[in-house]
């Protein structure tokens, strides 16, 4: 396999298997919360403080037991997951987003779709992100967009509502034909929001409202052991100015400045797209961890100036 497409490759398995993993977690009693029942089930099991149990057997139970048992089942559980994302800008960046996401996984193949059937990802932009798109399949890519949102967010609409109801009452709703209100609105709500975002919003829901990746960004941007994307100025006359790192950056970073940019979610894209340009393990990207170091910015070169 060539190496520069290896890194590509890599990327969509990763982003594949999260999806798929999103998705069967409360098939799977992983983590789901059953409406119907008010119990949260993680892995297999019913999560609760059991609290209620011991009142309602009439067990005394201590001002310190509860105390302890809200804290070790309740504060401290949410805490941990409240800090996952800031736990991941500070050593990994925006990985997340660039990786894992499922949202963003989408939204880069509605981009795919747009590059076929328009010449450039967004519906804003004028100008074509890749001057090699081919839009002569036209009609196919037209035909396939059709089918992805008519099919894919309804699906998803359906799996995702199983973290409120019940995987086996979802499909002895859909094998009956008869859905309830909360399966319906479920997937009516997942569709219309995800045809919406993935049509018209896209990669700016990235850069300027989803949460976590702001996190990720704020956390990623003042920490000294971030993982980054560097260019490498010092062999900078390499560059031929192909701007073929610009023209497969999704978030819109202009991966040649000077200054790390914080909608970067270190996809590894203009790794890949520059060892296509340059040749093997001559590329002038490469992940690095923390920031540059003072000496190495004063001796780096000039940024390549764009007509």
């Amino acid at each position: 396999m060539d190496s520069t497409a290896r890194l590509h490759i890599l990327r969509r398995i990763t982003q594949i298997l999260f999806l798929l993993l999103i998705l069967l977690l409360p098939v799977f009693d992983i983590l789901r919360y059953d409406t119907a029942t008010k119990e949260l089930f993680i892995f297999g099991k019913v999560w609760s403080l059991g609290l209620r149990d011991a009142i309602s057997d009439g067990q005394i139970v201590s001002s310190t037991r509860v105390a302890l048992t809200i804290i070790m089942k309740a504060i401290i559980p949410w805490v941990i997951i409240l800090s996952i994302f800031p736990l991941l800008g500070v050593f990994f960046g925006r990985l997340f987003c660039g990786w894992l996401c499922p949202e963003g996984f989408l939204f880069e193949f509605a981009d795919y779709l747009n590059l076929k059937i328009f010449g450039r990802r967004s519906l804003y932009r004028t100008s074509h992100n890749d001057p090699a798109a081919e839009t002569s399949g036209r009609g196919l890519y037209i035909i396939l967009a059709i089918l992805f949102y008519i099919i894919v967010p309804p699906v998803i609409g359906i799996f995702l509502t199983g973290y409120f109801i019940a995987p086996a009452t979802i499909w002895k709703e859909i094998t009956t034909g008869n859905l309830s209100f909360g399966l319906k609105a479920g997937i009516a709500g997942v569709s219309i929001y995800l045809v919406i975002t993935s049509i018209f919003v896209r990669h700016l829901f990235c850069k300027y409202v989803c949460a976590p990746g702001l996190m990720q960004m704020l956390f990623g941007w003042f920490s000294s052991r971030s993982l980054r994307i560097e260019f490498d100025r010092a062999n900078i006359s390499r560059c031929t100015d192909c701007r073929r790192c610009e023209q497969v950056c999704f978030m819109g970073v202009m991966p040649r400045a000077t200054q790390k940019n914080i909608n970067c979610v270190n996809c590894g894209e203009c790794i890949s797209a520059c060892e296509k340009e340059l040749g093997r393990d001559k590329g002038l990207f490469s992940f690095r961890r923390g920031k540059k170091k003072e000496n190495e910015s004063k001796t780096s070169q000039p940024v390549l100036r764009h007509p």
